[in-house]
């Protein structure tokens, strides 16, 4: 599970930098990664769109107009195009092996938002050999499954929605299906459609099948407290400099592992 320092009984938590900390600094920016790296994040979250000639880009939303100063749909844009737009703090957007380049001791947590993404993060992570420093995921069920055919064995994922809300009814005594390939890490918010998820019996039963639990995105101080207490194992946030003053006043901070 990644679990891989115990102070005090307490294992350390996996802190994550959404989007690289996207409430500190410009999301998906080299600058914003750069600056979760220098306080000490092992672990960045991101996104990846697909450009119209296959380039795994760093971009959350399906259009450019939020984040750049471009228009239209990622997918509708060549790389060519899209390295020609800035992003809020003037800088260019991102391809994935940049990430990977840029910091080759960290490890990344991909959220593949279309099924044109596959392609371009297979070819981007080989390139890279950052099999063992990426962690994919995705909220398509079949998108999920196809990644996992296409790479190598042992690469870590975490689960589709369908495996969580499995997980979610087993908590309450349904059997836990069999599945051909087991993810290493449910990632989940704190609720989902009014019921709780990150509950103590969720991360039990997780524990129990040795999935490792992350939760997103988690910006208050109270609920951050709250899910170490619970026996989280990771914490994804948007304020790095928040959660990281909160593991450092638990004496948790510090790299949670894989």
């Amino acid at each position: 599970m990644g679990l891989i320092v115990d102070t005090g009984g307490m294992p350390r938590v996996r802190a994550y930098a959404h989007r690289g900390g996207a409430g500190e600094a410009t999301e998906n920016s080299l600058a914003a990664f750069s600056r979760a790296v220098d306080l000490g994040y092992t672990h960045l979250e991101t996104d990846i769109r697909p450009t119209r000639d296959g380039v795994a880009l760093l971009h959350h939303d399906a259009s450019l107009g939020r984040t750049t100063d471009g228009h239209g749909p990622v997918r509708d844009t060549t790389w060519e195009g899209v390295r020609r737009l800035t992003l809020a703090d003037g800088s260019t957007p991102l391809r994935l092996e940049e990430l990977f380049e840029a910091f080759p001791d960290v490890h990344v947590n991909v959220d593949v938002k279309e099924d044109g993404s596959i392609p371009a993060l297979v070819e981007a992570v080989q390139r890279c050999q950052a099999w063992q420093r990426v962690c994919i995921t995705s909220f398509s069920p079949g998108r999920l499954r196809r990644v996992r055919s296409l790479i190598p064995a042992g690469t870590p994922t975490s689960a589709h929605p369908w495996e969580v809300a499995a997980l979610r009814l087993a908590a309450t005594g349904a059997p836990l299906p069999r599945v051909p390939v087991r993810p290493r890490r449910i990632q989940i918010p704190m609720r989902a459609l009014g019921l709780g998820l990150a509950t103590p019996d969720v991360i039990a039963l997780a524990h129990r099948h040795g999935l490792a639990v992350d939760v997103w995105t988690i910006d208050d101080e109270v609920d951050m407290e709250a899910l170490i207490d619970l026996g989280v194992d990771g914490i994804m946030t948007d304020h790095p400099t928040r959660l990281r003053s909160v593991l450092e006043r638990r004496g948790l901070w510090g790299s949670g592992g894989e």
